[in-house]
């Protein structure tokens, strides 16, 4: 299936590694140009070769951190002579340190709110003006299986994640009859190096072997097993696609079946 992304321009935020370098890798094997974010410059420059090697879509970088409010405009400005045109959004962002909410200091809620959340609010105002000027977008933000079901010792996460939930259904609404959709990834369990990190939390927490802790989780999962990015990376990619342009406003789940609600 061609998903008609030849060509477009895609801004993918927190893409040196984990999910959002899986969803780079997807749009840029349909032929989209993306522009790789992150703080790590060695890691970006190595990742945009490597997709550059492939000759489909080209990867350009731009290192950028979310913590800092003052690099917004350079970020946008750098995605649009990078690409030409901003098509595609991926609002992806790392993860919050683990830890139970009642324990959680109010600055560093604060702290967090912003980059994890007000940060992709200014970016996403900042390139909705291609978007309409081209009568045609895509937004995708980057959430978690604990918007649906709040995971254990991630209380940051399960919060600041559920205020992008109510963001992105009240943007999708305004934005829809423009031709722009906005939607919501929720990965589960998806093998990545946060993932290492949180079993291996997991474990030093417990008291458990982290093969234990591993063996617990995958045991929780209907599909019995941890997801690959590049299953997580398609699922963007078609939500991105032409196909999808009726698909909008939604929580779009990838998690092995692991959510327990219907």
């Amino acid at each position: 299936m061609d998903l008609g992304l030849s060509g477009k321009g895609a801004l993918v935020l927190s893409s040196s590694r984990g999910l959002g370098l899986g969803i780079a890798q997807a749009l840029a094997e349909e032929g989209a140009n993306v522009l790789l974010t992150g703080r790590n410059a060695q890691a970006l420059a190595a990742n945009a070769a490597a997709i550059n090697a492939r000759g489909k879509g080209t990867a350009h970088t731009h290192v950028f951190d979310l913590n800092d409010a003052g690099a917004v405009p350079g970020l946008v400005a750098a995605a649009r002579a990078a690409l030409g045109r901003i098509d595609i959004l991926v609002n992806n962002t790392g993860g919050p340190p683990p830890g139970r909410m009642a324990d959680v200091d109010p600055a560093l809620l604060a702290t967090h709110f912003d980059s994890m959340v007000l940060r992709l609010a200014e970016i996403t105002q900042a390139v909705l003006p291609d978007m309409r000027e081209a009568g045609w977008g895509r937004i995708i933000t980057v959430g978690s299986s604990g918007v649906l079901q709040p995971i254990p010792n991630l209380g940051l996460s399960n919060a600041l994640r559920s205020a992008l939930v109510g963001w992105s259904k009240s943007l999708s609404n305004d934005l829809a009859g423009e031709g722009i959709t906005v939607n919501m990834l929720l990965p589960g369990r998806i093998h990545t190096d946060r993932v290492d990190e949180l079993d291996a939390a997991a474990a030093k927490r417990t008291g458990q072997d982290i093969d234990a802790v591993r063996k617990a989780s995958r045991a929780a999962i209907p599909a019995g097993r941890y997801g690959k990015v590049e299953e997580f990376g398609a699922v963007a990619a078609f939500l991105a696609s032409a196909q999808a342009s009726y698909v909008t406003g939604s929580l779009i789940r990838c998690d092995g079946g692991s959510i327990k609600s219907v």
